[in-house]
């Protein structure tokens, strides 16, 4: 089969290799199951573990992709997180059988497979750790991102007055028909005076982020009274340490978010926000962001550009059907 392999460290366009005779379809393990994978959504993490940086550090070699729609033996249209050393660009793919969640009708391939865990996340950050509320305001860092753009949709969803913060007019654009009440970018503009503006002095209720860095600092000072930062990563590549006497003084809270854990934690709740997402994406409320449908020979440059910063929304590599489906 065609499959992408990391032989080492590095770069994403530089160490990810497109195999094809030596790429041997896996042979599914206890309690796994071999998919045909029919799109895999290109993520930050997918970057990360071809720099050797993420907190999961696979056998080399191994094939990238962490987010899939595919297709069972008997035919069922699922979504799945690969299990690695076999992710998701490839023709085939491994995943743990209990873990496997039906594909909303209401999306194509691409769509799907984006609803998994950037929106899991999303609901997760907003729903279980921040209890957001109908009328407050969600500040969300990088809007216009996979995981930016399904915070501001599943916010929206749930009455909140959305600010997105982004980088650059083209992603305000995005952030803007995303469904963003307030578009600050913070290229041209002062996010800290622009949002305090746009709160009124107030601040933000809930805050979403997961660029790390200067966004947390702004963060900190733009988070309202009793209000919740959620902390769910760091695409910026600065871990911010935060000042717990500021914390106590202006009466906020720090929630760290680690999705993976419920689905060792606490399973039954992956499913019931799988519930949840399927109900918003079946009445309209919710549509993930898929800006580009590449076949699997772009994947390399996707993932690349990912990690760079460049991107919106989600890219779809698709490995049966070519960059069409």
């Amino acid at each position: 089969m065609q499959a992408w392999q990391v032989h080492e460290n590095g770069e994403p366009r530089e160490v990810m290799r497109l195999a094809e005779a030596e790429a041997e379809t896996p042979t599914p393990g206890a309690g796994q199951v071999l998919l045909r994978v029919r799109a895999a959504n290109v993520n930050f993490p997918d970057a990360l573990l071809c720099r050797g940086q993420y907190q999961i550090r696979p056998p080399l070699p191994f094939t990238p992709g962490v987010e899939i729609c595919g297709e069972t033996e008997d035919g069922r249209r699922v979504i799945a997180n690969p299990a690695l050393p076999y992710g998701g660009f490839a023709e085939y793919a491994l995943a743990d059988a209990r873990a496997l969640l039906p594909a909303p009708e209401a999306l194509d391939d691409a769509e799907a497979a984006a609803l998994h865990i950037g929106y899991q996340t999303g609901w997760f950050g907003l729903h279980r750790r921040a209890h957001l509320e109908a009328g407050e305001t969600l500040l969300v860092h990088a809007a216009a991102g996979g995981v930016g753009s399904a915070a501001v949709q599943l916010g929206k969803a749930a009455g909140a007055r959305v600010i997105g913060v982004v980088g650059g007019a083209d992603k305000a654009a995005v952030a803007r028909e995303l469904g963003c009440d307030v578009v600050v970018d913070r290229r041209a503009e002062d996010v800290v005076a622009a949002v305090k503006e746009a709160t009124g002095g107030k601040g933000a209720d809930v805050i979403y982020d997961p660029v790390g860095g200067e966004a947390y600092a702004q963060s900190a000072k733009l988070v309202a009274f009793e209000g919740r930062i959620v902390v769910v990563g760091f695409a910026s590549g600065s871990i911010p340490s935060p000042a717990l006497n500021h914390a106590l003084v202006k009466n906020y809270a720090i929630l760290g978010l680690h999705w993976g854990l419920y689905n060792t934690k606490n399973p039954k709740l992956v499913l019931r926000c799988h519930e949840e997402l399927t109900g918003l994406a079946a009445r309209g409320a919710i549509k993930p962001l898929v800006s580009e449908r590449v076949p699997l020979a772009g994947a390399a440059d996707a993932v690349q550009r990912v990690a760079d910063g460049v991107t919106t929304g989600r890219i779809a590599v698709l490995p049966q059907n070519g960059a069409t489906a």
